[in-house]
C-alpha cells in the first residue's frame, strides 16, 4: 500500500476474451482486474454486453469481496485502465458509475490513469494476466461458460499468479446516456498532467 493509503489496481476489458468464444457464447463480456501487489487476477465473465456499468460493478464486487478484506486500511484506489472500451476515458457512464457505485458506496477516493489510445499492450495486465490465460486455454474450444471459468481459474505461473473467475448473470443495457446536469454533479477533479486521461473522483 502506498504511504497515502492508496491501493493500486490494474483493469482492462480484453477484446480477445470476447471474440475467441464459440457461437452460443459470442456475446460474452469479460472484465479483468489485476492486483500487482498480490500477483492476483480476477476475471468477471458476463452474459451481457461489456458496458461501463458492467465494468464498474466488477470493480465494486472485487473491492467488496476481496480488496477491502486484503487492504482494510485503504482509503483510496488508483485504477490503471485502457483508454477505450467499457472503461473509456471519454465514457460518461464510466465516471458516473464510479462516483455512485464505488466512491459513494464505499467512501473511497478513486484516481484513474488511462493509457493513451493504441497503447493498451503496455498495460501490465496484458502480460501479467491475460497472456497467461491465453496460454492456459490455447487451442481449446471455449464451448461453455463452465469451460471458460475452468481455464481462468486454473491459470498459474511460476511466480505465483492466481486467478479467480466469476460468472455475472445480470443483463446490462447499452447506450445509457448521462446528462450534462448529472456530469456537473460529479466530484471529479482533472489532474494537472494530461487531465483527459487522469482524474480523481471523491465520495459525496
Amino acid at each position: 500500500m502506498d504511504t497515502d493509503g492508496t491501493r493500486r489496481l490494474i483493469c482492462s476489458s480484453p477484446s480477445y476474451l470476447n471474440t475467441g468464444l464459440s457461437e452460443h457464447t459470442s456475446s460474452t463480456g469479460c472484465y479483468g482486474i489485476y492486483d500487482p501487489r498480490a500477483n492476483a487476477g480476477t476475471v468477471f465473465v458476463g452474459q451481457t454486453a461489456d458496458t461501463p456499468a458492467f465494468a464498474v460493478d466488477c470493480i465494486e464486487k472485487w473491492w467488496r469481496t476481496e480488496g477491502h478484506k486484503d487492504y482494510p486500511e485503504a482509503e483510496a484506489l488508483q485504477i490503471l485502465a485502457d483508454g477505450g472500451g467499457s472503461n473509456s476515458c471519454t465514457a460518461r457512464a464510466w465516471k458516473f458509475n464510479l462516483q455512485h457505485r464505488l466512491c459513494n458506496r464505499h467512501g473511497l477516493r478513486v484516481t484513474v490513469a488511462h493509457y493513451p489510445p493504441a497503447t493498451s499492450k503496455w498495460n501490465p495486465i496484458e502480460h501479467r494476466l491475460f497472456c497467461e490465460v491465453s496460454k492456459n486455454w490455447a487451442r481449446r474450444p471455449l464451448d461453455s461458460y463452465e469451460t471458460i471459468l475452468k481455464y481462468l481459474r486454473t491459470t498459474r505461473t511460476a511466480t505465483g499468479l492466481r486467478v479467480r473467475a466469476h460468472l455475472v448473470r445480470k443483463t446490462y443495457k447499452t447506450g445509457v446516456k448521462v446528462t450534462d446536469v448529472q456530469m456537473r454533479e460529479l466530484r471529479i477533479t482533472p489532474n494537472g498532467f494530461l487531465p483527459k486521461w487522469n482524474y480523481t473522483i471523491e465520495p459525496m
